[in-house]
């Protein structure tokens, strides 16, 4: 059974009606074109107004929608001879974070990305998307391998982010993620970031520093999760809606802050609705971004990706 989010019930039962209408007309031998066709009008009506005014709380629950493609998921789509490796050499193979060599549109790539599973054997199997140190260290291992191919990164990330337990914390999560991001500051090969459903906090950050990051249209990417933010500023997660308006974390708010450099259109509904649609969107934008970058002399690559950042966090006042 499809999931259905609250704000998208009154779409969905006026599909049920066109689906009883059908099936009365396949039964009965009656025409009823005509009010199928006006219920496909409401429901094209209906779609465009929900969608255009959707808080960001309800993108929130779209970014997480249990339908909605996983990197893996586009990666099947968009690349062709996709070789996985695995483990980080040192500790263990960590099933959040996967990744290898692949062809992009003919070009070689080497693709990283998160997975969170789709069953709950899956989710435990990948910790629910949550990384652990090894994660970080196999992602690390694969672009310095991407380095010496002098192929460029894609990364795909959909994480509520890094995992906090008490295993992470031994074997240093915090120093894995701290050495991605210095030496993703280093790397001389281009790096393409798309964040397609969660970016969550240093989570996402651990494999996000890029020389272009770009964002889904109905993703977020924020510090921290709406519900940890609520918990910590009024100590009540049910305030989440109220933390996720003041993260400023829709692909609107990252744009407008500069944080991301281009909003990837999505389906209409949302691209739990199609998957096909969904990643020819998102190819189209990261094919179009690569040949950009692979222009760009190597020894520019690694200067302009720290520029990007330090741009970041300017105030303007008055």
């Amino acid at each position: 059974m499809p999931t259905i989010l609250d704000f998208e019930r009154p779409i969905r039962e006026l599909e049920d009606k066109v689906s009883q209408l059908q099936s009365f007309s396949r039964e009965h031998g009656v025409d009823v074109s005509h009010g199928v066709k006006v219920l496909e009008e409401r429901i094209a009506e209906a779609k465009q107004k929900i969608f255009a005014n959707l808080t960001p709380w309800q993108r929130v629950q779209l970014a997480r929608h249990p339908d909605r493609p996983y990197p893996r998921d586009y990666v099947e789509r968009l690349c062709t001879d996709f070789l996985e490796l695995h483990g980080d050499r040192r500790f263990a193979e960590d099933r959040a974070i996967f990744g290898g060599f692949a062809r992009m549109d003919g070009r070689a790539v080497m693709v990283i990305g998160t997975q969170k599973g789709r069953d709950l054997k899956e989710n435990v199997r990948c910790n629910f998307g949550s990384a652990h140190p090894e994660g970080y260290r196999k992602a690390l291992r694969l672009m310095r391998l991407a380095e010496k191919a002098r192929v460029p990164i894609v990364s795909l990330i959909d994480t509520p982010g890094a995992y906090p337990g008490i295993g992470a914390e031994k074997r240093h999560i915090a120093e894995a993620i701290a050495v991605n991001l210095r030496e993703m500051f280093r790397m001389h090969v281009p790096i393409l970031v798309a964040v397609t459903g969660e970016g969550g906090s240093g989570g996402a950050l651990g494999i996000g520093v890029g020389n272009r990051v770009l964002i889904l249209e109905n993703a977020y990417y924020s510090v921290i999760t709406p519900e940890g933010c609520a918990a910590i500023l009024w100590r009540d997660a049910a305030k989440a809606p109220q933390a996720a308006a003041a993260l400023k974390l829709t692909s609107r708010d990252l744009a407008d802050l500069e944080v991301v450099d281009e909003i990837v259109p999505e389906p209409l509904g949302g691209a739990h609705l199609d998957w096909d649609q969904a990643a020819e969107l998102l190819g189209e934008a990261l094919k179009r971004h690569l040949a950009e970058l692979t222009r760009i002399p190597v020894d520019r690559l690694a200067p302009t990706r720290y520029a990007r950042f330090r741009r970041m966090g300017i105030l303007r006042e008055g």
